[in-house]
């Protein structure tokens, strides 16, 4: 006769679930989510107004081009993330090319870490490199990050997009925001008489990031 298998556990239950189930993202307060989409609504206007109006917009600087109404994707507050700015013991300096065919050298300075949801909204952790200036000196220098991904060349720019996120502090621990709602698209995307730094191989992340701007045909 068989015996009744033995009765699992509601701790062990729990244990077993866990092993096959995919973390889910930090949990994001209504607060929160309200702060992001007031800054990221701002800062849209704010652009779409300076490349209107400016002398300094890419379209004013053209007579011949008439400015386009940028296109966004709708703001997640999951695709705004913090890190620290994990630093290189020894910095190298690579080569950078620029749409135009020109060559660059940056020093690749460090790296931000960070989590951001794949297509089917699972945390998926991720690098960015962060690059300085061949020459640069001390604290306050605007840091920015560059990247590709899985929309670029589709949805979004084909060169890569943008995310500036403040400048450079001392302090090893400061915790940097970078908003990839706010990714955004080089002038060279809309103007081919500037030239924009070209992410790296190394600087794609290997996800569609469904956030920020998009492209503009």
């Amino acid at each position: 006769m068989m015996r009744p298998a033995p009765a699992v556990s509601a701790a062990l239950l729990v244990l077993l679930c866990s092993c096959t189930r995919d973390a889910p993202l930090p949990a994001i307060s209504a607060q929160d989510s309200l702060l992001v989409l007031r800054e990221n609504t701002l800062y849209r206007a704010e652009r779409e107004e300076y490349f209107a109006t400016s002398p300094h917009s890419p379209f004013r600087t053209d007579t011949g081009m008439m400015p386009v109404v940028l296109r966004w994707y709708p703001v997640n507050p999951h695709y705004r993330v913090r890190s620290s700015l994990r630093r290189h013991a020894a910095a190298d300096t690579v080569t950078v090319l620029g749409t135009r065919g020109e060559t660059r050298r940056q020093v690749r300075y460090g790296y931000f870490r960070f989590t951001l949801p794949d297509e089917q909204g699972r945390p998926r952790d991720l690098t960015l490199n962060v690059y300085l200036p061949a020459v640069h000196g001390a604290a306050g220098l605007p840091l920015g990050v560059w990247f590709t991904d899985r929309t670029t060349g589709s949805e979004t720019y084909h060169v890569g997009r943008y995310v500036d996120v403040g400048e450079l502090e001392p302090d090893l621990h400061h915790l940097y925001t970078i908003d990839f709602n706010m990714a955004y698209n080089p002038y060279c995307a809309y103007n081919d008489r500037y030239s924009c730094a070209v992410p790296r191989e190394e600087d794609h992340l290997d996800i569609h990031i469904r956030a920020g701007e998009r492209y503009h045909p």
